[in-house]
């Protein structure tokens, strides 16, 4: 489990085409400190596994499926990323619960700088505005983030200086794609309430 708390922006140092895969390695050497084969570290709010490492630099292996449904297969040597090791048993949970599980990608559509912070409006999949809600969380390439503004098929998220200067967020243009994980407890939610009702329909259906 992930919090969403970036600890390094990384670098891609170089990205293999397996065909039906990718493999890459990038440059985190705050991330690969202690670090073993078979760990998992975030990458743009992506959990990847270790396969190798060494130097400061770790090897990852990228699945078909996840470079479809994330922004990962966008990436190249030189890219920076987003990078965090997931939360030691007994942490702070300084973001909320992440599981480097993306749900879709949206893409940054403006910026509006002012003097303190900036706010970024993203595009959001039709099939995640549901669990999108004003002052919800919610994980934009790895980071934390608390919702400003929800609309039907964008939403606004506010950002610190240190958010600017320590993660991609602070680089992304208006186009560039952004992986998107909503707050997995939404999900556990509808998923029960759906369950409930459905029950409640059979029971009355039974009692015809």
């Amino acid at each position: 489990m992930f919090t969403g708390i970036v600890e390094e922006l990384g670098e891609v140092t170089a990205v293999e085409n397996l065909g039906d895969s990718s493999r890459f390695r990038l440059r985190g050497p705050v991330v690969t400190e202690g670090a073993k084969h078979g760990d998992s570290i975030a990458v743009n709010g992506v959990c990847l596994t270790v396969v190798d490492f060494g130097d400061g630099e770790f090897t990852a292996d990228v699945m078909a499926e996840t470079l479809n449904r994330s922004s990962l297969g966008a990436l190249q040597a030189g890219s920076r990323v987003n990078l965090e090791r997931p939360m030691a048993v007994g942490g702070r949970l300084g973001g909320h619960i992440v599981q480097g599980h993306v749900d879709g990608t949206g893409s940054i559509v403006e910026r509006k700088p002012s003097e303190n912070w900036e706010i970024v409006k993203i595009s959001l999949p039709a099939d995640l505005t549901r669990y999108v809600v004003e002052k919800g969380s919610i994980t934009v390439d790895g980071v934390s983030l608390t919702v400003v503004d929800a609309g039907p098929d964008y939403f606004t998220i506010s950002l610190i200086p240190t958010t600017l200067a320590l993660t991609t967020l602070g680089i992304k243009q208006p186009g560039d794609p952004v992986n998107l994980e909503v707050d997995v407890i939404a999900k556990y939610v509808e998923r029960l309430l759906g369950a409930r009702s459905a029950d409640a329909a059979d029971a009355e259906e039974s009692a015809k």
